[in-house]
């Protein structure tokens, strides 16, 4: 007979969130539904409490860190052939990330649930994750071993099926029956093949070649079809059975039914693709109206500064504007990254001359807190193989971010140093610091640090993400550490040292061209930029003419006969593409240079 005590474990959700307050929350609501519920703050607690006893494990997404994945993986692979302990995870909203992609691979009975989750629901799925643990106590207490696991194989809501090696079933479940349509009768005798697609009858022959090897195959996503002829996607686990002498005779199979997840793995990712074109339709319409204001400003303050008024006004118009092309330009960015339109220009760079390069970006705002700026880095040059403008534009977004967050004649530390084959790079700031409940998603897009400093909401909150994406790329990482509001920050960077010791040659410099007397062709849809554009090179001395679709601008090529082309992309008709492709088609770059807008 089972303890009281072991019962009344066995009946607990145990709960585990990477902040202790949502913990209380959920574990709150779970009580005042009849439920018991007991906090684990850390992977330790929760297996030695799942250990005593549990009907299911809730625990938020960000919580599943890779060790606590793997104390977990361990703990479940160690059950006993009855068990089934059901883990319901709090996921973030949006495309299902790596960590709940693997949860729903590696770690059996997992239920996601995404947040912000209704009381209603999170209490009615924790009852049925409780009442199916009650279901398999009931197993384990009424059957002898035998007789349980034949039960468990039977009530599966998996397909489990047994064959000879030649492929015929011998037998067949419930699970099965649900699945794919034949009753038990109808499916023992003929052969497996009768579940596979034509196409993919190869299949079969890889599965039984490694059977009889004795190998073991997990999680083979595949397509398998009905009684009816529908397709299924399912993923397959098949194990060698061997005789009492240990000769492989057959084999078991679990087939789990994944359509419904497939259907929405595809619906989250085309939902995550149509964000990322969103995205980048915005970006480019917002900087349809900010080009024509910028020109415009352009020529106010080529055209002189006579009255003070006038002059107050443009600036502060010119700083404002230039303010929203930073956030438009970073919107565009992260569009770049997260479609896979950014490729690296990799070439043997000294890290110093990259830092430099930041320091100079950032001093404006640097000079304009009163900060002390200190630099430490070796004597030794620090070679990597990167893209020079990209690494400069990752320290300078956080030296921006250390200079916007830090009080006035606060401290910037710069560090470099190097470990083993990695230089690391810190940058800390005595600024108001970040809260430990935010330090795990302060690279997430959007993600603004909550404060009432001056520098807190002062962007989109995606200068953190272009970062992480950025140092990714070059094949490093990037971390942040804080320890808690107002003791300031530090971002922490590792990129991989060049192997090679010595510097590629520097290219030989070439003169720009001269502006004046080119003739320049301005294209763009967009009349008020082509407009302002033309007007600010005229101003500069070019002969320009403007013209608003591409048509007409491939008809000018011989009338105007232009050295230069500014060119719009995105125009309707024959856009900008097609209009570079007849271009340089007839001429060359020495003859007719292309500049895309």
């Amino acid at each position: 007979m089972t303890d009281s005590r072991d019962l009344r474990a066995g009946r607990r959700a145990l709960i585990l969130t990477p902040v202790g307050r949502d913990a209380r929350l959920t574990q709150t609501i779970l009580r005042e539904a009849g439920i018991d519920a007991r906090i684990c703050p850390d992977a330790d607690s929760l297996i030695r409490e799942a250990g005593v006893g549990a009907a299911c494990v809730i625990a938020a997404e960000e919580a599943i860190t890779p060790d606590v994945h793997a104390a977990l993986a361990r703990f479940l692979s160690d059950q006993p052939s009855w068990s089934d302990l059901p883990l319901l995870i709090l996921t973030v909203t949006g495309a299902d990330s790596d960590t709940v992609q693997s949860a729903l691979s590696s770690l059996g009975n997992v239920t996601v649930i995404e947040r912000p989750v209704r009381v209603a629901a999170l209490t009615s799925a924790a009852r049925t994750a409780i009442r199916a643990r009650e279901r398999q106590y009931e197993l384990r207490e009424r059957f002898a071993p035998r007789e349980m696991l034949a039960a468990i194989v039977e009530s599966s809501e998996d397909a489990i099926i047994s064959k000879t090696l030649d492929g015929t079933i011998q037998t067949w479940n419930q699970g099965a029956e649900r699945i794919f349509g034949f009753t038990a009768s109808e499916a023992v005798g003929r052969p497996i093949t009768v579940l596979i697609p034509d196409d993919r009858l190869e299949e079969e022959r890889m599965i039984i070649d490694r059977l009889t090897r004795g190998e073991r195959v997990e999680h083979f996503e595949t397509v398998r079809v009905t009684k009816d002829g529908r397709r299924l996607d399912v993923s397959l686990t098949i194990s060698p059975i061997r005789d009492a002498g240990g000769r492989i005779i057959g084999a078991s199979k679990v087939a789990r039914d994944i359509t419904a997840r497939r259907r929405s793995e595809e619906a989250l990712r085309d939902a995550d693709r149509r964000k990322d074109e969103f995205l980048a339709t915005l970006a480019h319409e917002l900087r349809n109206p900010l080009a024509p204001i910028r020109n415009s400003l352009g020529l106010l303050e080529m055209a002189g500064r006579s009255d003070a008024t006038v002059e107050h006004v443009r600036a502060m118009m010119e700083r404002q504007v230039n303010h929203m092309v930073r956030l438009v330009d970073d919107l565009m960015e992260v569009s770049r990254i997260t479609r896979g339109k950014i490729e690296l220009r990799k070439e043997r760079i000294v890290l110093a001359d990259v830092l430099r390069g930041a320091i100079e970006t950032s001093l404006p705002l640097i000079e304009a807190g009163a900060l002390d700026l200190t630099i430490t880095i070796p004597d030794e040059p620090v070679i990597l193989d990167a893209d020079p403008v990209r690494l400069t534009q990752v320290f300078a977004n956080l030296l921006n971010n250390a200079a916007k967050y830090s009080e006035p004649s606060g401290r910037i530390g710069i560090t470099v140093r190097r470990e083993r084959r990695e230089a690391v790079i810190s940058i800390r700031d005595s600024g108001i610091g970040i809260a430990r409940d935010m330090l795990p998603r302060v690279f997430d897009m959007f993600t603004q640090i909550d404060g009432s400093h001056r520098g807190s909401q002062s962007g989109l909150g995606i200068g953190l993400t272009l970062v992480r994406s950025l140092v990714q790329m070059h094949g490093g990482n990037v971390s942040a550490h804080s320890e808690g509001m107002g003791k300031g920050s530090e971002f922490t960077v590792f990129l991989p040292i060049s192997e090679c010791a010595e510097l590629a040659p520097p290219p030989e410099v070439q003169r720009p061209p001269a502006l004046v007397p080119v003739r320049v062709l301005i294209v763009d849809d967009n009349h008020d930029a082509a407009d302002s554009l033309g007007m600010l090179l005229k101003f500069l001395g070019a002969e320009v003419a403007v013209i608003h679709d591409g048509d007409a601008a491939l008809s000018a090529l011989e009338t105007f006969k232009p050295g230069m082309v500014l060119l719009d992309l995105g125009m309707p008709g024959i856009d900008g593409y097609e209009v570079a492709r007849r271009i340089r088609s007839r001429f060359s770059s020495q003859e007719v240079m292309l500049i895309a807008l």
